[in-house]
């Protein structure tokens, strides 16, 4: 069921130029970049989190990105993805933009990182380090409608089966973390998903 959320809130909590942080391949930092001059032509390597949490039903949150994001708007995604900002601590960052984004807490758990570069038109690409975190949590979103346009719990066998069919509706990134999960992180898949 999707939702477009009764108590949602609409506060910026992402901005052009707020600095993230620059990374080599082996996610050493480099330096400080623009968040609009990191997604600019082909992307310039940054570090980056991508959030999925399930509830004790086994159901994962997904969310459909709102339509004023520059990168892949109106197309689904997992939980919450964003940054770290220059000086803070990956820990902080992904408490902070759960509860910006998706208005919710959870307990998370580091599984693993990657690199990838996505671009999504002419203009921009996305090009990340990004770490990937499983988590928990039965509390009902409260959407940032600057974020968000609209969520729903999805089984994972359900939307195994959304990927197939209508695979160009969610974000490359999204793809690429849940095919990993579903193959070689399925036994910690396990311990959320049921």
């Amino acid at each position: 069921m999707i939702n477009t959320g009764e108590s949602e809130r609409d506060e910026a909590v992402s901005f052009d130029d707020e600095e993230l942080i620059l990374v080599d391949d082996q996610d050493r930092e480099l330096g400080h970049l623009s968040k609009v001059e990191c997604h600019e032509g082909d992307g310039v390597l940054h570090r980056a989190f991508s959030l999925f949490v399930f509830n004790h039903d086994g159901e994962l949150l997904l969310q459909q990105r709102a339509a004023g994001k520059r990168l892949w708007p109106l197309f689904w995604s997992n939980s919450c993805c964003s940054h770290p900002r220059r000086g803070e601590r990956m820990e902080e960052a992904v408490h902070r933009r759960l509860w910006q984004e998706v208005g919710i807490e959870a307990e998370l758990d580091y599984l693993y990182k990657f690199r990838y570069q996505a671009r999504y038109d002419a203009g921009g690409a996305e090009h990340e380090l990004c770490w990937v975190y499983l988590g928990v949590s039965d509390k009902e979103p409260r959407p940032n409608r600057q974020e968000i346009a609209e969520w729903c719990w999805i089984s994972p066998a359900r939307l195994d089966a959304e990927l197939v069919s209508r695979a160009e509706r969610y974000t490359p990134w999204f793809k690429m973390e849940w095919e990993r999960l579903r193959g070689e992180f399925a036994d910690e898949m396990k311990r959320y998903s049921r």
